[in-house]
């Protein structure tokens, strides 16, 4: 019974014990092995015959079902050939992940089995020096995929995750993917252009760390923020200060002191912990 369970031609065929020995014991050891049933000796005809006819009627209910369900899910292989689609297939297929702001979603050196795709919410990558300062090298928000290293070896995460806000995710595994990508050579390509395209961004970042001014720095952050996470820019930055100063990479105290010199300049507002872009313009300017 425990070989025909392991084959998907075989795990549903129904099995009826038909054994002389009676004992409460005996009957739970068989159903806890796998039968459909247990008729014990001696037994009525009609009840052998009307408990065949029943495990066979259910067989076929849950072989229709099974059917119906892999005729409803997409195939990667025939169906998926644009960013999009693939977007579409976590959607459909995706294992769902729920986290609150805060929560770590995974650790820099932990396995790296999923990739995932934001429903909502907003997630932060980041690396931990070796003086404790954080630096955020990436941030995503709805309808961003992340979580990727290496699609043909087992690799570790190289960065940490944290939702910066509440978060619902969808993943599926990275293995998965991988089958996906090797019969979709579009959308391989897709992929390629899109870590491009995060490559680049943490290129600019490192190089606007590394030598801007702290007014370019913070600057930079602010819109950043604005055009990555909001769906307006004028809409308020909901981000803690760390938070901003790290993407920066300047201490918590100079952004703040930098946000103060900017509100009194007319370029932002201050609403408590919400940062509001008033100018744009003067901003962009500023880089």
């Amino acid at each position: 019974m425990q070989e025909l369970s392991k084959n998907e031609d075989t795990k549903h065929i129904p099995f009826i014990f038909l054994s002389a020995k009676t004992e409460r014991k005996d009957v739970r050891k068989g159903m806890n092995l796998g039968a459909d049933d247990y008729i014990t000796k001696p037994f009525n005809e009609d009840e052998l015959v009307s408990a065949i006819e029943s495990r066979l009627a259910k067989a076929a209910l849950i072989k229709d079902d099974l059917t119906k369900t892999k005729q409803s899910k997409p195939l990667p292989n025939d169906t998926l050939h644009t960013l999009n689609d693939l977007k579409n297939f976590f959607d459909d297929v995706g294992e769902t992940f729920l986290f609150s702001k805060g929560d770590v979603i995974y650790r820099e050196s932990e396995n790296s089995n999923y990739i995932y795709l934001i429903r909502e919410g907003v997630v932060k990558n980041y690396k931990i020096d070796e003086d404790g300062k954080e630096l955020i090298t990436a941030l995503y928000k709805e309808d961003d995929l992340f979580g990727y290293t290496s699609f043909t070896h087992n690799l570790p995460y190289q960065e940490s995750a944290t939702a910066m806000e509440d978060t619902e995710l969808v993943g599926i595994s990275k293995h998965e993917l991988k089958d996906i990508l090797d019969n979709n050579h579009r959308l391989a390509l897709e992929l390629i252009e899109l870590l491009t395209d995060n490559l680049s961004s943490i290129k600019s970042q490192l190089l606007q760390m590394a030598y801007s001014s702290v007014n370019k720095k913070t600057a930079a952050t602010i819109l950043r923020f604005a055009e990555k996470i909001n769906n307006k820019p004028e809409d308020p930055i909901k981000i803690s200060r760390n938070d901003l100063a790290s993407v920066a990479g300047v201490a918590p105290e100079t952004f703040i002191r930098t946000l103060s010199k900017f509100k009194k300049e007319g370029l932002i507002d201050v609403q408590g912990r919400n940062i509001v872009v008033l100018n744009i313009n003067k901003l962009q300017h500023i880089l």
